[in-house]
């Protein structure tokens, strides 16, 4: 499926062009963006490798991971990026995960995403299962999934090495029948 656009009332899913790449390394590129997030901070070169992936796995048959742009309405930038994969060992199952820049935080726009992603990947990838890992601390995060409709079901022990540390995750999902068929989102 490409190309994939969603929008709800506030904001856009879009793929991702090379035009993004500062963007994107706003985002990746920040500290406080990527605290919570399984990497450290990207330098511009790897920003540029990333995307030049995220463009290039769009269009591959099959397609196993949607890397979206989040737009802002109001202002036509790029304020965050989305990400779906497929899982290749479930059914059906996909991941989930996004990130906005800090100036982006505290409006809203978290659950919003989440909620154009998850009903993108239920209604036009026909997905069973979308789960996402958080880190432990990211309390935000935490309140955004859940009032997403996804639900905590548990740790990964030691999942994640950042920093040269083993870091937990906590693991949020939904199902398919959970998500509201009549959500804020459009097509």
């Amino acid at each position: 499926m490409y190309p994939v656009t969603r929008s709800s009332a506030c904001l856009d899913l879009r793929e991702l062009a090379l035009t993004d790449v500062e963007a994107v390394y706003a985002i990746y590129g920040s500290p406080a963006a990527t605290e919570h997030l399984s990497f450290e901070p990207r330098d511009r070169e790897q920003v540029e490798q990333i995307m030049a992936r995220s463009i290039a796995a769009a269009t591959a048959t099959p397609r196993r991971e949607y890397a979206l742009a989040v737009i802002e309405h109001e202002t036509a930038e790029l304020i965050g990026l989305g990400r779906l994969a497929l899982d290749p060992h479930q059914q059906r199952g996909a991941t989930m995960g996004f990130a906005l820049r800090p100036q982006a935080w505290g409006r809203g726009y978290g659950v919003e995403t989440v909620r154009l992603l998850l009903s993108f990947g239920f209604s036009e990838l026909g997905l069973h299962r979308i789960w996402g890992a958080r880190s432990p601390i990211n309390e935000g995060s935490a309140r955004t999934v859940a009032a997403a409709g996804m639900v905590e079901e548990g740790t990964i022990r030691e999942h994640v090495l950042r920093g040269g540390k083993w870091r937990d995750s906590v693991v949020h999902a939904i199902l398919d029948r959970e998500f509201p068929t009549s959500s804020s989102t459009d097509h």
